[in-house]
């Protein structure tokens, strides 16, 4: 009976020899490397396009660019925004952003100081624009 099963045998020690792996080819490294090359060059070249139609702008920037601004406390500020051709002087305090006043850009920053004052000029033409308004 023994004999009967040797044959049997015989293949399955064929089948347990390891094939020989073939190597990878140096042309699929190169393939690879250019494929994420060339989609490197299109995130970049798709990135230029879009700055380029935009008008050179960064994203977000819309136009706006704030000229000057002061804290009035620790999450309290009012800031002077440029848009366009008006000057925003814009209240920002916690949940809350409201427009002060509009006047026309070019608007002199310069106020009358008087001598040994510590104040910023925008702090000083934010004080004598609110005087003007309470005095008229």
């Amino acid at each position: 009976m023994l004999r009967l099963l040797i044959p049997l045998l015989l293949p399955l020690s064929a089948w347990g020899s390891d094939a020989a792996n073939p190597g990878i080819p140096a042309g699929t490294y190169l393939q690879a490397t250019l494929a994420l090359a060339l989609i490197i060059g299109l995130l970049f070249g798709t990135a230029w396009l879009a700055r380029k139609l935009s008008g050179g702008k960064g994203f977000g920037q819309g136009g706006m660019k704030i000229v000057g601004g002061v804290a009035l406390g620790p999450r309290e500020r009012i800031v002077l925004v440029e848009v366009g051709e008006t000057w925003l002087v814009i209240g920002i305090v916690p949940g809350q952003i409201r427009t002060l006043h509009q006047l026309p850009k070019g608007t002199p920053l310069e106020a009358e100081s008087a001598p040994g004052s510590t104040e910023a000029p925008f702090a000083q033409w934010l004080k004598s624009i609110k005087e003007r308004q309470n005095n008229a």
